[in-house]
């Protein structure tokens, strides 16, 4: 690449993916070359945004909007500048369900950082995250029903707005714009009057007719929620504006996307076939796979159902069992392991522990114990905890109860999105990622021993990449 820059001629363009997320930020930076997109440079920065929340006290959870600003700035700055002054189109994501509020005029002031005009955020609120715990059952049990498919949870940025309006008004007062943190960040690098917010992260706010593409706006006026604060809606590959300023030398007039779903996003990263579905187990766990075209989903949420339907790109749905266990369980599994042996008077470090129990578990292959794994519960029966039966003693060992855990895990999630449903789905194989799996060969034993289709790990979900490979196919 640089043979062709010293020949005088400017390398091929690029496209930059961005990614705000609960606890990083990622940058990734695309190209297209013979063989397809890609990465040339990437980079990420822990935000440590969490702060303090005044209003919701403990039951709050929030983060400081310019930490996270901070750290994207920070991103970008490490990325080499011949490459951003390409960048041709900007497609950003982040985390679902959040809100943040500004005020239009004054959302943020635009400076000189080393890397050319940078913009910092002036007046806006925490961003108030989907871990946010401070609308109760009781109080979401108050609000009027809403028109749509998903099941309305704290977190959720209308949600949230309900819980301003009734506990502390004035708030609302001192705004006349909000978003998810990715629709602030698009509405200041485009200077927006508006926001304007794609369908995905519409849906995840709750009070959202994705059939018809529309807020409950009837519904919302009649209990006096502040409608005003709501953005416009437009389809997820949709082009936002366009830069009004050079941006850490990505040039002036680059083509900003509408912002996506970080969830949306890293499934579009590796999901390529219709026929394939994608098996995440990081900290918790998901099994994702897209409903076939013209699929809609119900008019009304079935709470006691354990898939959930998420707008995805030109019209269509995935189908996601998002499972609550996932290598957290493991984590859970060796900190008591470690625990115990504490209180036995010994010392064993828990990496020690993990590598000896997974070596141990991958000599017990028949084994009659059954882990119902579920210490955390699950969204849609969050009642129902952990269990372990079939108990003999010929399966006492680390080995046979790991075991267990791993196939618990992982039948688990086959419960919520079972294989005969997948097969009805047209799946075909299935694309394992995400740390726990990559870390456990009990796990990928466990996957191929439960799941009909072919396994292909490796493929790994990254929702920067997957934003700028959306932006990519729109160019």
């Amino acid at each position: 690449m640089e043979g062709t820059e010293a020949a005088g001629r400017p390398g091929p363009a690029c496209v930059l993916g961005i990614d705000l997320g609960t606890t990083s930020v990622k940058a990734a930076l695309l190209v297209e070359t013979e063989q397809g997109q890609v990465v040339a440079e990437s980079c990420s920065r822990e935000t440590q945004a969490h702060t303090s929340s005044l209003e919701a006290g403990p039951q709050g959870m929030e983060q400081n909007v310019q930490r996270i600003i901070r750290a994207l700035n920070e991103c970008l700055a490490a990325l080499p500048q011949q490459q951003l002054q390409r960048v041709t189109h900007i497609g950003i994501s982040g985390q679902m369900h959040g809100i943040v509020f500004w005020k239009k005029e004054k959302g943020c002031k635009w400076t000189e950082c080393h890397t050319g005009p940078t913009f910092e955020p002036e007046e806006v609120s925490h961003l108030i995250t989907w871990q946010d715990g401070r609308c109760s059952p009781t109080f979401l049990s108050s609000l009027p029903l809403p028109q749509s498919h998903i099941s309305l949870a704290t977190g959720f940025g209308c949600a949230t707005v309900y819980w301003y309006l009734k506990k502390s008004p004035d708030f609302l007062k001192s705004y006349d714009a909000a978003g998810t943190i990715h629709d602030y960040v698009v509405a200041m690098l485009c200077d927006l009057k508006k926001p304007l917010m794609s369908i995905q992260n519409a849906a995840s706010w709750g009070y959202f007719d994705s059939r018809n593409k529309s807020w409950n706006t009837d519904i919302l006026k009649k209990s006096g929620f502040p409608v005003h604060l709501l953005p416009e809606v437009g389809d997820p590959d949709s082009i936002a504006g366009r830069t009004i300023c050079a941006w850490h030398g990505i040039p002036k007039g680059a083509k900003v996307g509408i912002a996506l779903g970080d969830f949306q996003c890293s499934v579009y990263s590796c999901l390529t076939e219709r026929t394939d579905a994608v098996l995440n187990i990081s900290t918790s766990a998901q099994l994702t796979v897209s409903m076939p075209p013209g699929f809609q989903p119900p008019e009304t949420p079935d709470p006691s159902s354990a898939v959930t339907y998420f707008p995805y790109f030109n019209g269509d749905y995935l189908a996601v069992a998002a499972s609550l266990n996932g290598g957290n369980v493991l984590a859970t599994f060796v900190d008591m392991v470690a625990r115990w042996t504490e209180e036995l008077g010994l010392q064993v470090q828990e990496s020690a522990i993990y590598t000896k129990i997974i070596k141990a578990a991958l000599a017990q292959n028949d084994i009659k114990l059954s882990v119902h794994p579920t210490v955390f519960g699950e969204r849609h029966i969050p009642e129902q905890l952990a269990s372990v039966t079939n108990i003999a003693v010929s399966d006492l060992s680390l080995g046979h109860v790991t075991r267990a855990l791993c196939r618990g895990i992982i039948e688990n999630l086959c419960s919520m999105l079972p294989v005969q449903r997948l097969l009805e789905t047209g799946v075909r194989r299935i694309l394992g990622s995400g740390s726990a799996l990559a870390r456990n060969e009990v796990l990928r034993q466990e996957v191929e021993r439960i799941f009909p289709f072919s396994v292909v790990y490796g493929k790994d979900v990254d929702a920067a990449v997957g934003a700028a490979m959306v932006m990519f196919h729109k160019k």
